[in-house]
């Protein structure tokens, strides 16, 4: 399906739901202008009816009737507004992503930085002004950890082409995406995943529920007796039937204890999860993951949203235990140990099957997420992803976070016979922007998503960077044995099974120039010698020799830049060969410097 202008369709919904806001805004007035006027009706017909018996008391049920109307039909009118402002959010939210202006707005993933993880942060993976920032749309935390996980593992081919049509079946279906979005209050579901799967997977805290049957007929017998005793005096049905709750509360306390503890831990904060189920069980879909995982919400009996706010209400139920007035009858209807009979029941009935809908929203939120990516950039490519050797052919390349009409593209090809880059320019040229833009497309590609390129031609690789490593006071290692602690573990993943991908932007430069030469030309030729392939950037055109010693398996390209009135200026394009020039000592001086 051909997608245009996704600036122009956002800005129209965005002024619909704008207007809608405001007719509900509208409404809201009237109304409750409309529960005043009643207001003061029922003041006029009480003074009628009791001041000067003029009229029957009766007629205060017709005002109360409408006043009570008028309320359903302006909480209703309220909840429309609320959602109708939440969708202009969104599509405000989706402008300025469109316009540059995202940086921050989104979910940060902070909670998934790992400074020992081969390259999520020298990619900007995870952080405001993330690629996660940029990328994540999804409401629960399920949705969220599939997503960071694909981002920190390369898939396999066949894997990342069925993402890929999952994500060009919904890049369309702008209102799934809305209806996600508005869902409740703008929040994101607090559950925790793997506690809750584990919860529902657990062994069952009584062998049988028969005890439900017998709890519940205690319940009843203690209110009768109640108000035998309140009604005519007979307190002794009253008293048995205490003395045997009393017996069956001590029987059971360990394992009711427990079975509240549980589901207080795992199974809070639904309401979010339960209405995208309700979303997400309305769609039906073609592309094979998207049918499969839609399959994945079917069961027998009630849908899994009605059985998940079912969990919801038994958590609020048993949250309600600390109100004053449930404590005081808590011991004479059982009201503890009946929600834990009802909670039993019901992880019985449901909970081996939670991780499974978890598992399914998740990977359908990530879905969701990247094909709101791939419909916000009509232009981008689906890679081809190869299976021949180690290559990696882009054309065109650029870097997501930069606008179109600020980022320069440029083409790298890697594999067969040439395997290593060597990069050589000026800092501020570009350089560490290039291997930022390889790595990110790289992590991109091999998720599901649509590369920023005319044109990529992959294999599988797994990426590995030095570009932002620092040193570390709690673990007491410099800047130098950080960067060759990653190098060990880049060397290291050369062993596995997919070839590696590296990135090392100026490494080694924590050491003299013999050394770094040396250690340098070792370590890039052991790592194509073990099938990796990659760039490395310099500004020491010492280090550009290594092109010359590993050729023909390595090749030198550089960026240019020239001073003019003390100035530099870049055009951040790459050109073959060995950077010739240095502007170094002209800019110092232009600065006041004695060099």
């Amino acid at each position: 399906m051909e997608i245009e202008s996704p600036h122009a369709e956002y800005t129209r919904r965005l002024e619909a739901r704008r207007a809608a806001a405001a007719r509900h805004d509208g409404r809201h007035r009237t109304l409750g202008n409309l529960r005043l006027l009643v207001v003061l009706a029922a003041l006029g017909i009480a003074w009628l009816a009791l001041a000067r018996g003029a009229l029957s008391g009766w007629w205060l049920l017709a005002p109360a009737a409408v006043f009570v109307a008028l309320a359903v039909v302006h909480e209703r009118v309220l909840r429309e507004r609320r959602a109708a402002e939440r969708a202009a959010a969104y599509y405000e939210k989706a402008l300025a992503r469109l316009e540059g202006r995202w940086m921050g707005a989104g979910e940060s993933g902070d909670r998934f930085i790992d400074p020992s993880h081969p390259y999520a942060q020298d990619l900007d993976l995870f952080g405001k002004g993330s690629l996660f920032d940029l990328l994540s749309a999804a409401r629960t935390a399920m949705g969220e950890e599939v997503l960071a996980g694909w981002l920190r593992a390369p898939a396999p081919p066949a894997a990342v082409r069925e993402r890929q049509a999952a994500v060009e079946e919904l890049r369309p279906v702008l209102d799934l995406r809305e209806d996600l979005a508005v869902l409740g209050e703008d929040v994101r579901s607090g559950v925790h995943p793997e506690t809750l799967a584990a919860w529902g997977e657990r062994a069952p805290l009584f062998a049988s529920l028969w005890l439900r049957v017998p709890a519940a007929a205690l319940a009843v017998a203690a209110v009768a007796g109640a108000v035998a005793w309140a009604g005519w005096g007979v307190r002794l049905p009253f008293l048995l039937v205490v003395l045997a709750e009393a017996g069956l509360i001590l029987a059971l306390r360990r394992r009711v204890a427990q079975a509240i503890e549980e589901v207080e831990g795992a199974a809070h904060d639904l309401a979010v999860l339960s209405q995208v189920l309700v979303r997400l069980e309305r769609e039906r879909f073609v592309s094979p993951r998207l049918a499969a995982l839609r399959n994945e919400l079917e069961s027998a009996g009630w849908p899994p949203s009605r059985r998940i706010a079912r969990l919801q209400r038994l958590a609020e139920l048993v949250d309600s235990r600390d109100n004053v007035l449930v404590k005081l009858i808590d011991p004479f209807v059982l009201w503890t140990v009946q929600l834990a009979f009802a909670v039993e029941a019901w992880r019985a009935g449901s909970g081996p099957e939670v991780r499974r809908w978890i598992q399914a929203v998740g990977e359908m939120e990530a879905l969701s997420s990247l094909a709101g990516y791939a419909y916000e950039h009509p232009a981008d490519p689906f890679p081809e992803i190869v299976t021949d050797g180690a290559r990696f052919e882009g054309e065109g390349l650029a870097h997501p976070f930069l606008a179109p009409d600020r980022a320069v593209p440029n083409d790298v090809a890697l594999g067969d016979h040439l395997r290593v880059l060597v990069v050589s320019g000026s800092n501020m040229s570009g350089k560490s922007t290039l291997l930022r833009t390889v790595g990110v497309n790289a992590v991109l590609a091999q998720a599901g998503a649509p590369v920023r390129a005319r044109r990529l031609r992959m294999s599988p690789l797994h990426p590995a960077a030095v570009i932002r490593v620092t040193d570390s006071l709690q673990a007491g290692s410099s800047r130098f044995y950080a960067e060759i602690t990653r190098l060990r573990q880049i060397v290291d993943l050369t062993g596995g099974p997919i070839p590696v991908l590296f990135l090392l932007d100026e490494f080694l430069h924590g050491t003299n120039s013999h050394d770094r030469r040396i250690g340098a030309e070792a370590i890039v030729r052991g790592l194509v010698e073990r099938g990796a392939i990659g760039l490395v950037t310099t500004h020491d055109l010492a280090l550009a020799d290594i092109a010359g010693v590993l050729a023909p398996r390595a090749g030198n390209v550089h960026f240019e830049d020239r001073l003019e009135n003390g100035k530099l200026y870049f055009d951040y394009l790459l050109r073959p060969g060995v950077v010739r020039k240095s502007n170094a000592l002209e800019l110092m001086r232009s600065v006041g410097l004695e060099v």
